[in-house]
């Protein structure tokens, strides 16, 4: 028992620590780890997190993959480069950041594992090619049985689609590398990661590029749990057919130059504002939807704050318009105020690297 409380209380002081990122290298070799392990599985990026001394480490992978023809000449090239791959067929499958490159030199878009927050139906090969991915970052444990945790998505509540099956593959997966896998819900690991000073009670939303997952937690527990198939991709992808441009030059537009918290400067900015608007007051409504028609919500004595996490939440700006779009919704909890996480990209994998912490034997 003494024991099992230390674990929580390395947890909760994990939680407060500070991240530091980076991206994978080309080349660079997949980490073996010591320890409990963190495991963002998310449609845009994998991020794998680790306690090393006073802060948490990441390293994150492009989810995405290219594929060219198989010859062994190209095999020689591709080597000596240090580009990932793995082969397969007549084909060479191009991972991570690598696929990004090559897509970049042919002008076209990369293939993903994903598809608004799930495993996609309409790659034959997504999950080999997900786990060659997950490969890319970490090997066996040096212990065989260290705790890895992973995150999940919600139930969608706008269709009918499982997360049993996905679920089931990256466990069997990790099962199979020496880890014992533990998921978790990705609003809830938003939770773990930023709400430490709250007792984990509040709101957690985890913002990606395929859905939002929403949490409501008390004292760390996860009362409810869902998502939303619309995320980043979504308003990437809307705003592209409305203006006549590819959803990837929006993303790159989106992610560089575009300020929610100023006036648009031209049609993709102004569409870019519009379908913003439509992700925030989507998401409140399935909020305002769940907690009223849910007999679960316990009696919280004080207000409880909002969270927001992932890449969608990055704009400047972003933390304003949800909380005008919040006063038009009546929630049956009162909220003390919304946060932006401290660092929006890492925060789900922080908060399983800290439940990985807690659950460690």
């Amino acid at each position: 028992m003494t024991e099992e409380m230390g674990n929580i209380d390395n947890a909760i002081e994990a939680s407060q620590k500070t991240v530091v990122s980076r991206e994978k290298e080309t080349g660079e070799d997949a980490e073996r780890p010591k320890g409990p392990v963190g495991l963002d599985i998310g449609t845009s990026h994998i991020v794998m997190a680790q306690n090393k001394g006073k802060n948490i480490h990441t390293i994150k992978q492009l989810n995405a993959f290219f594929t060219i023809p198989y010859s062994k000449f190209t095999k020689k090239i591709l080597v000596d480069n240090e580009v990932t791959f793995f082969e397969k067929g007549d084909m060479f499958y191009i991972l991570g950041y690598s696929a990004e490159n090559f897509a970049n030199m042919f002008n076209t878009n990369t293939r993903r594992t994903m598809e608004k927050g799930l495993l996609s139906a309409r790659e034959d090969e997504g999950i080999n090619v997900l786990q060659a991915i997950i490969g890319t970052l970490i090997k066996r444990p040096k212990n065989p049985g260290e705790v890895i945790c992973f995150s999940m998505p919600g139930t969608p509540v706008d269709s009918g689609q499982s997360v049993v099956y996905h679920e089931s593959i990256i466990k069997m997966y990790l099962a199979t590398l020496g880890y014992n896998p533990i998921s978790i819900n990705e609003g809830l690991a938003t939770v773990m990661a930023e709400l430490a000073e709250d007792n984990f009670t509040g709101i957690g939303i985890s913002m990606g590029g395929g859905m939002c997952n929403i949490c409501l937690a008390y004292l760390s527990v996860p009362v409810i749990t869902y998502s939303i198939q619309k995320g980043g991709d979504y308003i990437d992808q809307m705003v592209g057919v409305s203006v006549g441009e590819p959803a990837t030059k929006v993303k790159t537009i989106k992610e560089s130059t575009f300020r929610l918290a100023r006036p648009a400067k031209n049609r993709i900015e102004t569409a870019l504002h519009i379908y913003y608007d439509d992700l925030i007051h989507t998401l409140l409504h399935s909020l305002q939807d769940v907690l009223h028609s849910s007999d679960k919500i316990p009696k919280i004595a004080k207000p409880i704050p909002i969270v927001l996490a992932g890449g969608t939440a990055l704009p400047n700006g972003f933390k304003e318009h949800f909380e005008k779009a919040l006063k038009e919704f009546n929630l049956p909890i009162e909220i003390s105020e919304v946060r932006i996480a401290d660092d929006p990209l890492n925060t789900t994998a922080k908060g399983a690297m800290v439940m990985a912490l807690s659950e460690e034997i």
